[in-house]
C-alpha cells in the first residue's frame, strides 16, 4: 500500500474492489466520515456479469493518515477489500521503455515537463542508443541494455535491477519492439502499459499501415493495456481512433496512427496514476 503523506497532499484517494453486497458504500463513506474526512469525488460501478464492485474515492486528507487506514482496515476485512490508498497528485515513479519510434516517448516526456501527468520519469531503458539524445533533453536517465535471443534473461535481469534500484511503480512500453518474457510479466502485474496499433489480429507483421493501406481500411486506431504473459491480450484501457479516405498515402497513415498512439498512451498513463483503473475479470473499470 502506498504512503500518504497528510503534510504534502491535501487530497487523498481511496480505490477498492471486492465481491458486490449491500451496505459497501454505506460502510466506507461512514469510516471516512467518522475520522473527519470530507468526500470529494465518489464513483463506483458494480459489475453483475463478474458479481465485483468497484469504487474510486477522493478526500480532503484528514489529520492523520495513518487514522484513515485504521478506520478503512476493519471495513476492508469485512467485505473482502483490495484496496489502496494514496495522495492525489504524487508522481509515481515511472520507467519508460523504447525501441526506435520516437513519438510515443517526445509525447510522455513533454507531457510530464508541462506537469500534466501525474509521473516521475526515473529512467528510461531502450535495447537501441539512438533516443539517448531525447532522454538528455528532458534530463531523465538513459539506459541501453541490448536485447537479443541470446542475452534476454540476462537483460531482463538487468531490467529487474534497475526497477528495484529506482523503486519503480509503473512500467510504460512506449513502443518498444521487444517481447517481455512470461516471468517478468507476471512479476508486474497490472503494472505494466503497452501501446501498440489496432490493426491486429488482421495486419500482423512488418509494415501494417501499408499492409492497412492496400486493404483501404477506413478507420485507424491505438489499443493502450496493461501487459500479460499472453500477448498482446492484456485488460485494455484505452482505445482510439481516426478516420481516413481513400486520398491518405501509408505515409499519412502513419502520421495519424502516431498521433492516436500518443493520446491513446497519454490517457492510460495519467489514469492509472490516478488511481482510475481497476482490474475486472480480463477488462478495466476506469473511472475518469
Amino acid at each position: 500500500m502506498a504512503t500518504v503523506s497528510p503534510l504534502t497532499a491535501p487530497q487523498v484517494v481511496l480505490s477498492l474492489s471486492c465481491p458486490d453486497g449491500p451496505g459497501i458504500v454505506h460502510a466506507v463513506s461512514g469510516a471516512i466520515a467518522g475520522v473527519g474526512g470530507n468526500i470529494v469525488e465518489s464513483q463506483q460501478f458494480g459489475d453483475p456479469t463478474s458479481g465485483r464492485f468497484f469504487m474510486r474515492v477522493q478526500m480532503e486528507a484528514v489529520a492523520d493518515a495513518d487514522v484513515l487506514r485504521s478506520a478503512l482496515a476493519p471495513v476492508a476485512s469485512r467485505f473482502a477489500m483490495e484496496w489502496n490508498l494514496d495522495a492525489i497528485g504524487r508522481p509515481m515513479r515511472t520507467l519508460i521503455m523504447v525501441s526506435k519510434a520516437p513519438h510515443c516517448l517526445h509525447d510522455l516526456l513533454y507531457r510530464r515537463s508541462q506537469e500534466h501527468l501525474p509521473i516521475e520519469v526515473v529512467a528510461v531503458v531502450s535495447n537501441h542508443t539512438q533516443l539517448a539524445d531525447v532522454a538528455a533533453f528532458y534530463g531523465v536517465p538513459f539506459h541501453h541494455i541490448p536485447v537479443t535471443p541470446k542475452t534476454k534473461a540476462e537483460a531482463e535481469g538487468a531490467l529487474r535491477d534497475l526497477i528495484r534500484a529506482q523503486r519503480v511503480e509503473l512500467v510504460v512500453l512506449a513502443r518498444y519492439m521487444q517481447v517481455l518474457s512470461d516471468q517478468f510479466c507476471e512479476t508486474f502485474p497490472n503494472r505494466i502499459i503497452n501501446i501498440h496499433h489496432s490493426f491486429l489480429p488482421s495486419f500482423r507483421g512488418a509494415r501494417p499501415y501499408e499492409q492497412a493501406y492496400r486493404r483501404g481500411v477506413k478507420l485507424i486506431g491505438a489499443t493502450a493495456h496493461y501487459v500479460t504473459a499472453t500477448l498482446d491480450e492484456g485488460p485494455i484501457i484505452e482505445q482510439d481512433v481516426e478516420r481516413v479516405t481513400h486520398a491518405d498515402h501509408p505515409a499519412d497513415l502513419v502520421a495519424l496512427g502516431e498521433d492516436v498512439e500518443r493520446r491513446a498512451l497519454a490517457r492510460a498513463v495519467r489514469w492509472h496514476a490516478e488511481h482510475r483503473i481497476l482490474v475486472n475479470d480480463g477488462r478495466t473499470v476506469v473511472f475518469r
